[in-house]
C-alpha cells in the first residue's frame, strides 16, 4: 500500500527526471555510463562495472573481488518538430505548429556490487527504465490531441549472482518500480489534465558464459509489470465534470542475448539483440471510478469519456554493434552503431508519442584516473526517421494531417570505483 511518505520520497527523486529518451515506445535506453559510447551494444554480456547489476546480475560475478561503485549522468535533448500537410482542423480549435515538443533532460542511474564469498555477489540498481515527455505551445493546431504527456517511473532493483563453475555464473534479480503519468490537453471544458500513479513489481534473470578466457556470451531477461494507475482527471473550465479515474498498463518485457570478446590486447568488440514486448501496450483505457457530471455519466467502470488512446503497437527487436580501442593503459576509445525500430505504426500514432525508427551513431571514452578510479564520457546521435500523424480529433470530424522531424542527442558523464 502506498503512504504519503513514500509518495513523497519518490517525487523528491523523480523531480530532476523529465524527458523523452528514445528506446522505443516510452523505454529509456541510458542505463549506464559505460554503454553510451557502444550505443550500448553488448550489454547482457558486458562486465566494465557495477551497472551489471542492472543489465545482467551474472555478470557481477565476473568483477574483482570486493565493492564496486558507479554513478552517471546523463543529457538528452530530443527534438520534435511537426510539419504540417493538409490538416482540416479550423483556426479556432488551434493554429501553428507547437514550436518543439522536446527538450534538455537529465537522468541519473547508480548502482553497487559487492562480493559476498568466492561464488556468490550482491548488487543493487537505482535508475529510470521509462520516461516520456512531450510538450508543445499553447494555442497550437493539435492541442485537442495533446498539450503535454510525461510518464515517469524509477526502479530499484537488488539482485545476486552465484558462479556456478569458472565458466558459467547466473544472476536474479525483483524490481520495485514507481510509475507516474499525466496527459494534458485543451477540450470544450477547459484543459483537461489525467494525472495517475501505482507501484509494480517484477523481476529479472541472467546468465553469462565464458566461451574462451577473451571470450563472453550474456543472456538476461527482464519481466513485464502490471500497473493500475489510479489519479483524476480534471477540466479546468468545468470542475463538475472532474471524476476519479484508473488505467491499467502493463509494460514489456524484455529478452537480450550480448556478445563481447577481446580480440587482441588492442581491440575488444560486441554485439546486442534485444526483443521488447511492447505489443503488451495495445490502448490505456481510463476509467471512471465514480459517476460524475458529463465525462463519467456512465458512471463506475465506463471508460473517461475522450480519454482512451488507441496504440496498437509491436513487438520490436533492437540491434547493436561496438568495439573498443585500448589506446594506452589510462585510454579507451569506443565506438557503436545500433538499429532501434519503433513499436507505433502510422494509423495510431500521434502527437503524444510521435516515435518512428532510430539509428545510433556514437562515440566515448574511458580514462583511469587511478587503479581503483575510472571516468567514462560518451555521445550518441540518433538520427530518426518522419513520423507520421494522420489523426482524429475527439468528438469532430477534423484531423491533424502531418509528420514530424525528430532527432536526439545524448551527453553522457560517469564514474566508477572499486574499493
Amino acid at each position: 500500500m502506498k503512504t504519503s511518505l513514500m509518495r513523497l520520497a519518490v517525487s523528491l527523486a523523480l523531480s530532476a527526471l523529465s524527458g523523452t529518451v528514445w528506446a522505443g515506445g516510452f523505454a529509456i535506453g541510458t542505463q549506464t555510463g559505460a554503454g553510451t559510447g557502444n550505443a550500448f551494444a553488448g550489454g547482457a554480456a558486458s562486465a566494465e562495472d557495477a551497472s551489471v547489476a542492472w543489465t545482467n546480475p551474472a555478470a557481477m560475478s565476473l568483477l574483482p573481488a570486493g565493492k564496486h561503485v558507479s554513478a552517471a549522468g546523463h543529457l538528452l535533448r530530443p527534438s520534435f518538430k511537426f510539419q504540417d500537410s493538409g490538416s482540416t482542423i479550423p483556426g479556432a480549435l488551434g493554429s501553428g505548429n507547437g514550436g518543439d515538443g522536446g527538450d534538455w533532460a537529465a537522468v541519473p542511474n547508480a548502482a553497487f556490487v559487492m562480493s559476498l564469498n568466492n561464488d556468490l555477489s550482491f548488487g543493487f540498481a537505482l535508475n529510470v527504465p521509462f520516461g516520456l515527455k512531450t510538450e508543445y505551445d499553447n494555442g497550437w493546431i493539435g492541442q485537442r490531441i495533446g498539450l503535454m504527456s510525461e510518464i515517469k517511473a524509477i526502479n530499484f532493483n537488488p539482485s545476486l549472482s552465484y558462479k556456478v563453475s569458472p565458466s558459467v555464473s547466473i544472476g536474479v534479480g525483483v524490481s520495485v518500480q514507481y510509475f507516474e503519468a499525466e496527459l494534458t490537453n485543451t477540450s470544450a471544458l477547459g484543459t483537461a489534465v489525467l494525472k495517475a500513479d501505482d507501484i509494480g513489481f517484477g523481476f529479472n534473470l541472467g546468465a553469462i558464459f565464458r566461451a574462451t578466457p577473451s571470450t563472453r556470451i550474456g543472456v538476461s531477461y527482464r519481466s513485464s509489470m502490471d500497473y493500475t494507475l489510479e489519479g483524476a482527471t480534471t477540466f479546468s473550465a468545468v470542475p463538475a465534470a472532474n471524476a476519479r479515474a484508473e488505467a491499467k498498463l502493463r509494460t514489456p518485457e524484455s529478452a537480450s542475448l550480448s556478445f563481447f570478446s577481446a580480440i587482441d590486447p588492442k581491440w575488444e568488440i560486441m554485439a546486442d539483440l534485444t526483443w521488447t514486448r511492447w505489443s503488451r501496450v495495445q490502448s490505456i483505457v481510463p476509467t471512471c471510478q465514480q459517476a460524475s457530471a458529463v465525462v463519467c455519466a456512465g458512471g463506475a467502470g465506463t471508460p473517461v469519456v475522450g480519454a482512451t488512446l488507441p496504440t496498437h503497437w509491436k513487438d520490436t527487436w533492437r540491434i547493436g554493434v561496438g568495439a573498443n580501442y585500448k589506446y594506452s593503459d589510462r585510454l579507451k576509445l569506443r565506438m557503436g552503431l545500433a538499429y532501434d525500430p519503433t513499436p507505433t505504426n502510422d494509423v495510431d500514432r500521434t502527437a503524444r508519442l510521435p516515435d518512428q525508427d532510430r539509428f545510433w551513431v556514437a562515440a566515448g571514452a574511458q580514462y583511469r584516473l587511478s587503479k581503483q578510479g575510472r571516468l567514462e564520457f560518451g555521445y550518441a546521435h540518433e538520427f530518426v526517421r518522419d513520423a507520421r500523424v494522420d489523426t482524429q480529433v475527439f468528438g469532430t470530424a477534423f484531423r491533424q494531417t502531418g509528420h514530424f522531424k525528430d532527432r536526439a542527442d545524448i551527453l553522457t558523464i560517469a564514474y566508477s570505483h572499486a574499493f
